[in-house]
């Protein structure tokens, strides 16, 4: 029995030394079927992926200095890989990487990774965009095309050209329109953005928000809707083109299987369609076999390296005061798209100061 309690100890000694706790910080619930929804699919794939590893999060943490807290509370339980999920976070994850070297930080969509423990990481969700862009020009009647924005930041304003120039590419007299919210997860605000849009003409309506409120809105009034984040379809079925979405998972398991090994190298990471990280959902049942064609024969040439939206742009690219601001082929460098704070020709919309 001795040798058996002994063995025992030993067994969960070796247990306990070999699991990797992962920390993951959501900026809204997993249930809002968007942003943190997409994420947690993410933790889940890395448990399922990732031998050894288990992982926690909490919801809904206030962006800013009050994540302090709560981001700081995981390193006191041990966790060594902290995920911070939202752009609000930066600061937060930048001031406690500088205070806990020894636990590898993670920060997504942000611009700041300078510690060697510390790494920002994003997807080029622009390029889905573009290709939503393909399907609302080409289906658009009204020439009116609403865009539900949450928070006027490079990442929403770089998704918002990339999805007009998908639009502009293939119905030059359509014009997208763009509402603000300054929300990330706020269902009654986003439908009432939704319902402005479609009182404006607009009759199919994107959206960078979290809840899948704008695709019901349209519903309603039986116009379309993409979607974002994650395949919303169920939310509209017979009303949903498609959505942009992201796949997080690959980037998690390569991450924490990094640092497990000592192999991983801070920076910022950045990766496209070509990895799987973001994407389009199935077509919805409205969606005509040309409109298929011609998005699937884009989709082809990015996930090929072979075009990008911004870096070979098959047009030149103008803002809205007409100034020239990338050529045909040449296109823009990636330190200009994460800076991006102005709109395309074919925007109808100002970027406010928050």
């Amino acid at each position: 029995m001795k040798k058996l309690l002994f063995a025992g100890l030993i067994l969960a000694a070796f247990l306990s030394f070999a699991v990797t706790k992962v920390a993951f910080i959501y900026v809204g619930p997993v249930g809002d079927a968007g942003w943190t929804y997409a994420h947690d699919l993410g933790r889940k794939y890395l448990e399922e992926h990732v031998p050894g590893v288990v992982t926690d999060y909490q919801e809904s943490v206030p962006e800013g200095k009050e994540s302090i807290k709560v981001i700081e509370s995981y390193v006191k339980k041990g966790y060594k890989i902290i995920f911070t999920t939202s752009f609000g976070y930066m600061d937060a994850t930048e001031e406690l990487a500088n205070k806990y070297p020894n636990v590898a930080f993670f920060h997504c969509s942000g611009y700041k990774y300078n510690h060697r423990n510390f790494s920002a990481y994003f997807g080029r969700m622009y390029q889905a965009r573009f290709l939503t862009g393909i399907v609302a020009g080409m289906m658009t009647k009204t020439n009116i095309i609403g865009y539900v924005a949450a928070h006027p930041i490079p990442e929403v304003i770089r998704g918002i050209n990339a999805f007009a120039l998908g639009v502009k590419l293939v119905n030059p007299k359509a014009k997208v329109k763009v509402v603000w919210t300054h929300t990330w997860f706020d269902p009654s605000t986003e439908r009432e953005a939704a319902e402005a849009l479609l009182d404006a003409g607009a009759d199919i309506l994107a959206q960078h928000q979290d809840s899948p409120a704008p695709v019901q809105a349209a519903a309603d009034r039986g116009d379309y809707a993409i979607g974002y984040n994650s395949d919303m379809s169920a939310f509209a079925p017979e009303n949903i083109l498609t959505s942009a979405i992201w796949n997080w998972g690959p980037f998690y398991a390569a991450a924490v299987k990094g640092v497990i090994n000592g192999t991983w190298k801070h920076g910022f990471y950045w990766w496209g369609m070509d990895k799987g990280i973001v994407d389009i959902a199935p077509f919805g049942p409205a969606v005509p076999d040309n409109v298929k064609s011609v998005v699937n024969a884009f989709k082809s040439l990015i996930k090929q390296g072979m075009f990008d939206p911004f870096k070979t742009p098959v047009m030149k690219i103008y803002d809205q005061d007409g100034n020239l601001r990338a050529e045909p082929g040449k296109g823009l460098t990636d330190k200009e798209l994460l800076g991006m704070n102005w709109f395309v020709d074919n925007v109808e919309g100002t970027i406010p100061q928050e």
